[in-house]
């Protein structure tokens, strides 16, 4: 959604700018000469004074209040599905600039177990979404399906077997879990039937300044332990928000809207 992002931004700037030059110089030479001629308003300034307080409206709230994203991938079941519609928080980080998403404004930073939409160090014009499992100082280590921070294994609770839906079918069989952050209990989704399955299993040290993500659907999910070496960890200046609600749920090959998913908070 970058290329919306830039039209949007590009939009508002030219509309306010020609908004502005009538305002302060076309309008006066206009009626200087409604004397000698009925001399209508140009075109593209009627265009520009209708249309950019809509746009100016709609890049404010979606730059430095919520943003809406589509779920496409299953990296985050049981969390979220595909198809799910959701909305992101803006300012939970501090206010970011469109397009260049520099912070202005300072107003707090993440915590462990949130759920943020990003742009990966090594995919850098794609919005991706995952949890934040360390935190910059942390140890972090994956074995055995296990989560360990700073040297302590995250405790499990076996909740029973999940059974997906529509486009999520393919997680089916999978063991739910509860996954106990420190802090945060959150659901996680582990394949016990695929033992040579590739886990991601190593071990990381959480540079300053940066976070450490993984998906919920932690054999389906292309997160910190499988990034390219040297980029395992997200930086604090690629975020983009804290996602926050579930606003719409879409999957046709589940019978379309699913209307129990709308208003769910994302935990």
């Amino acid at each position: 959604m970058r290329w919306f992002e830039i039209a949007l931004v590009v939009l508002t700037l030219f509309s306010g700018l020609v908004w502005l030059v009538d305002k302060l110089w076309w309008r006066k030479a206009r009626a200087a000469r409604a004397g000698l001629l009925d001399e209508k308003e140009p075109l593209i300034v009627d265009y520009s004074r209708a249309f950019f307080p809509v746009l100016a409206l709609v890049l404010g709230l979606r730059s430095f209040v919520a943003e809406p994203f589509r779920i496409p991938s299953s990296s985050m079941m049981p969390s979220l599905l595909i198809g799910d519609f959701i909305l992101v928080n803006k300012f939970a980080y501090g206010l970011r600039l469109p397009i260049t998403n520099a912070k202005f404004l300072p107003l707090g930073e993440p915590k462990r177990g949130d759920v943020v939409v990003f742009r990966p160090p090594h995919h850098p014009d794609e919005d991706w979404i995952k949890r934040i499992v360390g935190l910059p100082g942390d140890t972090v280590a994956y074995r055995d399906n296990t989560v360990y921070i700073n040297g302590q294994a995250v405790q499990y609770r076996k909740v029973g077997t999940y059974t997906g839906t529509g486009r999520g079918t393919e997680a089916s069989g999978a063991t739910l879990l509860t996954e106990e952050l420190p802090g945060r209990s959150h659901p996680v989704l582990e394949r016990e039937d695929m033992p040579y399955f590739l886990q991601g299993e190593g071990e990381w040290k959480v540079p300053p300044g940066q976070y450490f993500v993984m998906g919920d659907n932690r054999d389906n999910s292309e997160d910190s332990r499988f990034w390219p070496e040297g980029a395992h960890f997200l930086p604090e200046q690629n975020l983009r928000g804290k996602a926050f609600l579930i606003w719409m749920h879409w999957d046709r090959s589940a019978g379309g809207v699913d209307f129990h998913r709308i208003g769910d908070s994302i935990q």
